[in-house]
């Protein structure tokens, strides 16, 4: 049953509105009942995005509407039904705060039985597993939370879990190997893996086809919400909008969000300072590149699932001169196959030189990074003196200078602590071992010097 008045406010907000807003927004909206002695409005609703989106953009017309309608002295009061399967009803009055209630939710012009949930396909690879996702030192700590979640998707320390690391890293490996492990453990949990590009594109077109309501009731359906290179939303208000009400939801409720970008939160430019801030409620966890021991594991990894044959000084070679990516690692493998099984021929040192250049772009007068170049570059960068990063100069300058210089050559070159600390001044090894720690430890927890590292292996 329904109130004229109400039919009267639909009618002149249809004619201050556009269709497509109309539609989209109000026509969801219907009436609940009208307490004249309390002077209370309730208006019933499908969701609390809705509710929240009016409120954001239309909330002044709504209240002249309401209070021409009703008087002045109306107040309001929203029914929102936000879990199907739960049949859970939010009362919301409009200066007061929300109480949960179990009981059916009762309205007129609204489906009120409930719909079993549709059977899901996660979109997870089946080849990203924890299986053949390789630790190291730049993803130890992703991998163990990752993991962690997967045992138990209903703690909320790591909610969300922000993952964020240079393309090419094993971002999205590791998140859809969370996602399959969630699945094997948990197949009761509905598990949904989706891009941004492709969450941006479903929302276009939900608001195309006016059905933005059961894009945002599909999404707030997820227990685990996977989406990889949340950077795309930059500069899609629209799109930041419809993932904010989502992810508070999901959040609310416990479901567990795991989300991948290129860049840490605080470099998220064109996004939303709201949802920067909701980023940041969980765990930030970050990818590195991964160093050259790594680089060289997941080659004999690789090379052993494939069956190759190759030497261990060329898989030495790879590992040292192809550093961008896990990604130009597959890249070089799979090239030297080929030219391997054309050629019908072993496959050496020579053959990863020409491959390497012509794949991954590597010139074959690149230089092959040396503690000498390391050392130089260090000292141009931050304008100290080669000969006291190897005196014994305890300035703070220097120290730092001298450290950087040891770290990034354990990084980038094959030498073992003991030569690099003989290089550098004569130095032990267990000066080595502590200056690479006390570097790793202040990339850690200073953002701002980590950039400046990554800047300066950049011009390595």
């Amino acid at each position: 049953m329904t109130d004229p008045r109400w039919d009267n406010c639909l009618r002149m907000i249809a004619n201050n509105v556009t269709r497509q807003q109309f539609n989209t927004w109000f026509a969801p909206v219907t009436f609940g009942s009208f307490d004249e002695g309390q002077r209370l409005l309730t208006l019933c609703m499908p969701s609390p995005f809705i509710r929240e989106y009016i409120e954001a953009h239309f909330l002044r017309l709504f209240r002249a509407v309401l209070q021409h309608y009703f008087g002045a002295d109306v107040r309001l009061r929203y029914e929102i039904k936000v879990d199907a399967t739960d049949d859970i009803k939010v009362i919301e009055e409009q200066t007061g705060a929300s109480v949960a209630v179990k009981t059916p939710f009762r309205t007129t012009g609204l489906n009120t039985s409930p719909r079993p949930l549709q059977q899901l396909d996660s979109q997870l690879r089946a080849d990203y597993t924890f299986d053949n996702f390789i630790e190291g030192n730049c993803n130890k700590l992703p991998r163990t939370v990752g993991l962690a979640i997967a045992q138990n998707p209903h703690q909320a320390t790591f909610n969300p879990l922000f993952i964020y690391g240079g393309s090419g890293v094993g971002k999205t490996h590791l998140v859809n190997a969370i996602g399959l492990r969630l699945k094997e453990l948990h197949p009761e949990l509905r598990v949904l893996y989706v891009s941004a590009h492709l969450f941006q594109v479903q929302y276009t077109d939900s608001v195309r086809q006016n059905t933005v309501n059961d894009f945002i009731a599909f999404y707030q359906s997820i227990d685990v919400l996977i989406i990889d290179d949340i950077q795309e939303f930059a500069t899609l208000q629209k799109t930041q909008l419809a993932f904010f009400h989502i992810f508070n939801h999901l959040h609310q409720n416990g479901r567990q969000l795991i989300l991948t970008s290129d860049r840490p939160p605080v470099a998220l430019q064109g996004m939303e300072e709201r949802l920067l801030t909701r980023f940041k409620w969980g765990l930030l966890a970050e990818i590195e590149r991964p160093n050259q021991a790594l680089r060289r594991d997941i080659l004999f990894y690789k090379i052993r699932r494939d069956g190759l044959t190759v030497s261990t000084p060329v898989v030495d070679y790879i590992a040292q001169h192809v550093d961008k990516s896990i990604r130009d690692l597959e890249g070089v493998l799979t090239s030297l196959m080929a030219y391997s099984v054309v050629n019908n021929s072993d496959i050496d040192i020579n053959m990863a030189e020409r491959v390497i250049a012509r794949t991954v772009g590597l010139s074959n007068q690149r230089q092959a990074i040396t503690l000498e170049s390391i050392l130089e570059q260090t000292c141009h960068f931050f304008d100290i003196d080669r000969d006291d990063v190897l005196s014994s100069s305890r300035k703070a300058p220097v120290v730092l200078a001298r450290q950087v210089t040891m770290y990034l050559a354990q990084q980038h070159t094959p030498l073992s602590t003991t030569k690099i600390g003989a290089y550098i001044g004569r130095r032990g090894h267990a000066t080595v071992i502590h200056s690479c720690q006390a570097i790793a430890q202040r990339m850690q927890s200073d953002t701002e010097f980590r950039n400046r590292i990554a800047e300066l292996e950049r011009m390595l």
